[in-house]
């Protein structure tokens, strides 16, 4: 009996199967808790609260570099190579944890609707209005086109959770590193730089691409079509414009050339701390988005979900939490750990998770299901061995 056949069993032993599950009482039971939702004014503070503590990461950040790099490259002084080193890299960690934050903290939940019912909320916080048009430039300026992710996840991702059609759906997306002819180490090695570029080189061409392909019913074959980064055709031409350059320009251009009076040494160390603070950046939400659904204790389903009920045990069965605790905590991981919580009410603001854990986990109780909470940094073990084919996910027979 192999590894996975041994896990598989013993989930089954312990917890009600999918397939004696009562669907339609666990429906009654999620729904009740929607009749207890009311979005207000503290749920607006607690959001503002989330964006102060963003932008105060950034704003720091760009300020600790401005200063070692004024200070360093400047007549009056110089900096010792440690103290260089030690502020610039710490202000590239803060840019890192304001770029996470502006994405999972702020962005996510605006974009689906999550603060609209907020009696008064203004324009620029509700998901008509945020980061639409020019207000990209101000609101979330990122590789990523905000209208092509809202689709992508909002849509695709969240209504097809763990299925073919799921454009997330990890060890889908990778078959290709699967079946290479390689040695282990060199798969491990590829996940491991990929997860330093893996906004740029996979979520901004792929939204790219599931938002061109709204129409196409196959994800299959839309995963079929290659990226094209190419200038010369017409989808490259779109990705540059559209995605890749606004955001490039300003974070790798503009930014740095403002150190340009003092010199070229100048400029070049503030274009590596800001190339630093995009890596970090990039592990950060790399750590804290990819674990949500990929380990080899997580459900896939082969067919779409027939009724409510079932959508509501899809998102259980399909989505792992990591520790909460605190809002410090829960920023730190872009509130990404209530992610249980998040796909049976995506549209609910980041303070609501943290209220209704406690009656989620009692339903799961009740209904004997499995409520995966755990460590990030053991999750994001798991799902890069998953990623590399050393284990697969559990599958429902006929679902």
């Amino acid at each position: 009996m192999s590894k996975f056949e041994t896990y598989e069993n013993i989930i089954n032993s312990r917890y009600t199967p999918y397939e004696e599950v009562d669907k339609e009482q666990l429906q009654k039971d999620i729904d009740a808790i929607k009749k207890t939702i009311e979005v207000g004014e503290e749920d607006y503070q607690h959001l503002l609260k989330l964006e102060r503590w963003g932008k105060t990461s950034t704003f720091l950040g760009f300020f600790l570099i401005a200063a070692v790099v004024i200070a360093n490259y400047s007549s009056v002084t110089a900096l010792s190579s440690a103290v260089f080193w030690l502020f610039g890299v710490l202000g590239a960690v803060l840019i890192g944890v304001g770029n996470v934050a502006r994405w999972a903290n702020v962005t996510h939940p605006i974009l689906h609707g999550a603060y609209d019912k907020v009696p008064n909320i203004p324009q620029k916080y509700t998901k008509a209005g945020f980061a639409k048009g020019w207000r990209r430039y101000i609101d979330w300026l990122d590789w990523i086109k905000p209208d092509a992710w809202a689709y992508e996840h909002n849509i695709m991702h969240h209504y097809h959770l763990g299925e073919l059609d799921d454009p997330d759906n990890v060890e889908k997306n990778l078959e290709w590193l699967h079946k290479a002819k390689i040695p282990m180490f060199m798969k491990y090695a590829i996940v491991y730089i990929f997860a330093g570029m893996w906004k740029l080189a996979y979520y901004a061409p792929n939204t790219q691409r599931i938002l061109e392909n709204k129409d196409n019913k196959s994800m299959n074959d839309i995963r079929n079509q290659r990226y094209s980064f190419s200038p010369f055709t017409k989808k490259g031409r779109e990705l540059w414009s559209e995605y890749l350059l606004p955001y490039g320009v300003f974070q790798f251009i503009f930014l740095p050339l403002l150190f340009l009076p003092l010199g070229w040494s100048a400029v070049g160390a503030a274009f590596g701390f800001l190339l630093l603070g995009e890596f970090f950046a990039n592990l950060h939400s790399f750590l804290v988005i990819v674990p949500n659904h990929s380990a080899e204790d997580i459900y896939q389903f082969s067919t779409p979900h027939k009724s409510q009920g079932e959508y509501y045990l899809r998102q259980i069965m399909g989505s792992v939490n990591y520790n909460t605790g605190t809002d410090l905590i829960d920023f730190a991981h872009g509130f990404l750990n209530y992610q249980i919580e998040h796909h049976l009410f995506p549209n609910m603001p980041h303070s609501f998770y943290q209220k209704m854990q406690p009656i989620v986990k009692d339903i799961c109780k009740k209904h004997n299901l499995e409520y995966r909470q755990e460590s990030v940094f053991k999750r994001i073990l798991m799902t890069v061995d998953l990623m590399v084919g050393k284990t697969k996910v559990l599958r429902v027979k006929g679902v």
